[in-house]
């Protein structure tokens, strides 16, 4: 039984309010302060993934970005990452304008702090994102975005309506093909709008996972791990036991190795809480084990 386990967050872990139950709080704490090893990887930054998971109290990295940082919570230091080229943010940048869009350049500036570049917004979808972000530091408004060498391209993300954002898709990855990632997803909280993201070829949840066993030296085989969506396929491929919660997208639905209760109903929580029990009446003898809810 697993004493690892890594988890997303948006859609997982988090309720749909982006809150977490008192419940799962605990359940989480209690297991970490039992030298369980429990972590998660997103698609957030560390600012934005902290302002809704501050309530545990994270001792292991934790990986962002959809897999492009490897973050340490402790020292609070970034430890590795994939960051594409300022040539090629550029370009996108650039193709982003001729089908009339401009993106959130997220970024580590010259001393890798976090920062998140953007021009004037215009485009519905890119609006009500700032809007949530309202107290996050790191966005500024720049009359002209462009990349430079000291900076550290995590990601570029367009954020608008299927049909407007398809053909930028289908121009970057018919023209730089394998020389960046993208994947493009429905927004969890804005309605009928969706991300496309553009970032480097290997950052992924897939590497960044295999990243974060290396530093931690475990192997990917022993990881649990929780997902719902279409990013988390790569956390999926290479991780152990696959843990789906019931609101998952049916592509991860379909590779689950267990279906767990839904991000709303503590899914997460409880299936770590059992498998603790389980490792409780294993080793110790202990049949009645159980968090304080």
């Amino acid at each position: 039984m697993s004493r690892i386990f890594i988890t997303d967050l948006d859609g997982t872990l988090l309720r749909s309010d982006q809150t977490m139950s008192d419940f799962t709080v605990n359940v989480l704490n209690s297991a970490i302060q039992e030298d369980y090893i429990i972590s998660f990887a997103t698609a957030r930054g560390l600012f934005s993934a902290y302002s809704v998971v501050s309530d545990i109290a994270w001792k292991h990295p934790v990986i962002l970005y959809n897999g492009a940082l490897l973050f340490d919570v402790v020292q609070n230091q970034v430890i590795d990452g994939y960051f594409l080229s300022a040539g090629l943010t550029n370009e996108i940048i650039q193709t982003g304008k001729k089908h009339g869009c401009s993106p959130f350049y997220f970024l580590l500036d010259s001393t890798n702090k976090e920062r998140v570049y953007h021009e004037k917004l215009t485009s519905f979808g890119m609006i009500e994102f700032l809007k949530s972000r309202t107290n996050d530091p790191r966005f500024t408004e720049v009359d002209e975005l462009e990349s430079s060498d000291d900076e550290k391209t995590l990601a570029l993300t367009f954020i608008g309506e299927l049909d407007d954002l398809l053909p930028l898709k289908e121009e970057v990855s018919s023209v730089l093909r394998d020389k960046v990632n993208l994947h493009i997803m429905k927004d969890y909280y804005i309605e009928d709008q969706y991300f496309l993201e553009f970032s480097h070829p290997l950052a992924s949840k897939c590497e960044g996972l295999k990243m974060w066993a290396k530093h931690m030296n475990v192997e990917t085989k022993d990881i649990c791990i929780f997902g719902d969506n279409l990013n988390d396929l790569g956390l999926f491929e290479v991780g152990g036991k696959k843990i789906a919660v019931s609101n998952s997208h049916v592509d991860i639905l379909g590779i689950a190795d267990t279906v767990i209760e839904s991000n709303n109903e503590d899914g997460v929580a409880k299936y770590i809480e059992t498998c603790i029990q389980d490792i409780y009446k294993e080793t110790l003898g202990i049949n009645n084990f159980k968090f304080e809810r």
